[in-house]
C-alpha cells in the first residue's frame, strides 16, 4: 500500500538528510503525526529560527548568533593559536574537552575529490587571510583520522609552509576511522594536549 501524498512527500524530505534513510523517515513522520498542534507548531517554529536567528561568523566561519561569535569576541583566549576543524560539530567536541583556550577555524569540510570537494570548495582562503592578517604562531589541525583528514592536512602543511608556522595534528589518542564529534571528551583532551608538529 502505497502512503498517502503528504507522507510520501516528507518521507522523501527526511530522506535528503545525511545519514538518514527511508525506514528512519518513516519513523520520524509518524512521530510527527502524533503530536498536537501545537508541538508541530514549536517545532515549526525551531526549524524556522535555524535560518532567522543563526549567522556565520566572519572571522571563524562557525555558526552563530552573533558575529563575530563568543569564542572570536572573547579577549580572554589566545589569538595566536588557531584550531582548524572541518566542521561546527567538531568544534563544538573540542570546546567540551575545556581544554584548548585558542580560537578556531572551520573548513567546512575536508577533501574528498571522489565527492567532489576539492580545497577550492572550502574555507582554506579565509584561513590563509587570518595567517597574513594576524600574528599567528601555531595552527592546531583537528581533523577525523581518516584519509580525507590526512590528505586536507597534508595539504594545508603545504600550503601554510611558506607562513614559518607551527602546525601541529591531534595525537594518535584517537582511533583511526572515528569521527571527533563522537569521541569521548577525556580521548579528545588527551590528543589535544598530545598534538604534535607535522
Amino acid at each position: 500500500m502505497d502512503y498517502s501524498s503528504a507522507i510520501q512527500k516528507l518521507i522523501e524530505e527526511f530522506n535528503k538528510f545525511p545519514g538518514i534513510g527511508s525506514k528512519t523517515s518513516e519513523r520520524f513522520v509518524f512521530y510527527l503525526l502524533t503530536l498536537n498542534n501545537q508541538e508541530l507548531e514549536n517545532l515549526g517554529q525551531y526549524i524556522r529560527e535555524l535560518k532567522n536567528k543563526i549567522t556565520t561568523c566572519s572571522i571563524c566561519l562557525n555558526f552563530s548568533e552573533t558575529d563575530p561569535c563568543d569564542l572570536c569576541a572573547d579577549k580572554k583566549r589566545d589569538h595566536q593559536i588557531i584550531c582548524v576543524v572541518a566542521t561546527p560539530q567538531d568544534l563544538r567536541a573540542i570546546e567540551k574537552t575545556r581544554q584548548f583556550q585558542g580560537i578556531y577555524h572551520v573548513l567546512g569540510g575536508t577533501i574528498n575529490p571522489s565527492q567532489g570537494v576539492t580545497p577550492e570548495k572550502l574555507n582554506i582562503h579565509q584561513l590563509i587571510q587570518r595567517i597574513k592578517n594576524n600574528k599567528i604562531k601555531e595552527i592546531i589541525t583537528a581533523f577525523n583520522p581518516d584519509m580525507e583528514g590526512e590528505t586536507t592536512l597534508l595539504y594545508l602543511k603545504k600550503i601554510l609552509s611558506p607562513f614559518k608556522i607551527k602546525i601541529t595534528r591531534l595525537a594518535r589518542g584517537l582511533p583511526v576511522g572515528s569521527d571527533l564529534d563522537y569521541a569521548d571528551e577525556i580521548t579528545l583532551a588527551d590528543a589535544l594536549k598530545d598534538r604534535r608538529e607535522v
